[in-house]
């Protein structure tokens, strides 16, 4: 890396960072230089452990040998190639590749480049297959309270972030949303599912009877609620919306982002939780986030339902000029090696129990109210400061990094979702900090 790199730039007011407030940060940045493993180089040279996996997405760590290997041979052999109308054999043996660890029944990919494209273009397939079908009135679409899918038109629309909807219109219209699943008062810290609030999957049918199932396309929920702070499913939950959708012909599409590639323990939430939608949205662990990339997983049936007309017209009028890009392939397959060759798709469970208890460990620090895990995923929801939301938890993300870790926070609420090689003193490490930043706070 060049030296001009190494150093913080003297002007920093051309990038508009997102989801960044952006006036604190040019006062006093946050620089990263480099990575390996599971640490970052900041540009003073200080080592911080990585606590998020990036942004839940760096499930194998950094600069992982495989993964850098195959971007640098791919680049230098194909480095771009159209996917409208024209293949190259990576695209190919990557789709392969996944259907082998993808949930039974899944047995298609479309290629798209990000987590909010994956879902609009899930959103997209239902409807159109609805219509495909000879069901055209399908065309209304049921998210969640507190859901996060993105940052697209159709990803708000179904999501249930307020402050990621609130500047931006009406959005897309025939959208309603369920309940959130958060009951502090019944579940304060739980460990893994918690035992309460499966009926409140029943609200679909109470919304299925105010629209009726003709007009319904499809349901989307994150199987694991994550950007909004770590949200379990309730025991038997995920199988309630299941047999419900299905009663009803509505579709049942898992937003697996975060969830997918081993971030349960499990290659994806859905063999976790032992339910099975008709589409899987993912996205970030697909290339260890090293290249953006993401995968919709769709059943057979959904499929081969646009599978008919004449043969050389198109079937499906979706795709992005970067759908299947061979750097983006490489790095997935290099991503999938290395996860199958150092057991990381399940890591998670081997480590999940030592991860609970050190999570809570932190029941009775300073201004925490609940504590939250599943898997290798955990959130610490602290009492905000009166008057002043978020500004505790941001108090702590920015204590975290002076200190040497990498947080996330959302509210007043620390997301943990450390990549999956992360070893037991690490855990310890991580948390140890955390603990100390959470004794200094106001």
């Amino acid at each position: 890396m060049s030296n001009r790199l190494k150093v913080t730039p003297n002007d920093l007011s051309a990038f508009w960072m997102p989801f960044t407030a952006n006036r604190q940060f040019k006062q006093a940045p946050r620089m990263f230089v480099g990575a390996k493993d599971m640490h970052y180089t900041t540009s003073d040279g200080r080592q911080v452990l990585d606590g998020t996996a990036g942004l839940w997405c760096v499930n194998a760590g950094h600069c992982r040998p495989k993964i850098v290997e195959a971007i640098q041979q791919q680049a230098a052999e194909l480095d771009y190639a159209p996917a409208f109308q024209m293949g190259h054999p990576i695209v190919f043996e990557l789709a392969n590749r996944l259907i082998d660890i993808a949930p039974d029944g899944m047995e298609h990919v479309f290629f798209t480049n990000s987590g909010s494209e994956s879902v609009d273009t899930a959103l997209k397939m239902a409807i159109a297959y609805h219509r495909a079908k000879g069901d055209g009135s399908r065309v209304r679409l049921i998210g969640r309270e507190r859901g996060y899918h993105g940052v697209n038109f159709g990803g708000i629309s179904v999501g249930g972030i307020v402050s990621n909807r609130k500047m931006f219109g009406s959005l897309l219209t025939g959208v309603d949303h369920l309940p959130h699943t958060h009951l502090p008062e019944k579940n304060a810290f739980a460990r893994g599912e918690p035992e309460h609030g499966a009926e409140l999957a029943n609200e679909l049918e109470r919304i299925v009877a105010l629209h009726d199932a003709s007009t319904i396309a499809a349901v989307i929920v994150e199987p694991v609620a994550g950007s909004t702070g770590v949200l379990i499913p309730p025991k038997g939950y995920l199988q309630k919306l299941r047999d419900i959708c299905t009663k009803h012909g509505i579709l049942l599409i898992f937003d697996e982002v975060i969830t997918g590639f081993g971030r349960l323990g499990t290659n994806f939430a859905t063999d976790y939780f032992g339910v099975t939608p008709d589409i899987i949205t993912t996205a970030k662990g697909v290339t260890n986030g090293v290249i953006p990339m993401g995968a919709v997983f769709v059943k057979k049936e959904i499929h081969d339902a646009f599978m008919n007309g004449p043969e050389h017209l198109i079937e499906f009028f979706h795709g992005y000029t970067y759908s299947g890009n061979p750097i983006a392939c490489a790095a997935a397959l290099g991503t999938l090696d290395t996860y199958r060759e150092e057991g990381l798709l399940t890591r998670g469970a081997e480590l999940a129990g030592y991860w609970a208890d050190a999570l809570h460990s932190l029941k009775d620090e300073p201004h925490v109210i609940d504590i939250r895990n599943i898997g290798l995923v955990g959130a610490i929801e602290l009492a905000p400061l009166p008057g002043s939301p978020a500004k505790r938890a941001f108090e702590a993300f920015v204590k975290s990094f002076e200190r040497g870790a990498l947080i996330r926070t959302t509210g007043d609420i620390i997301a943990l979702s450390p990549p999956l090689i992360i070893a037991r003193g690490q855990i310890d490490e991580l948390i140890d900090l955390v603990r100390g930043v959470l004794r200094t706070l106001e």
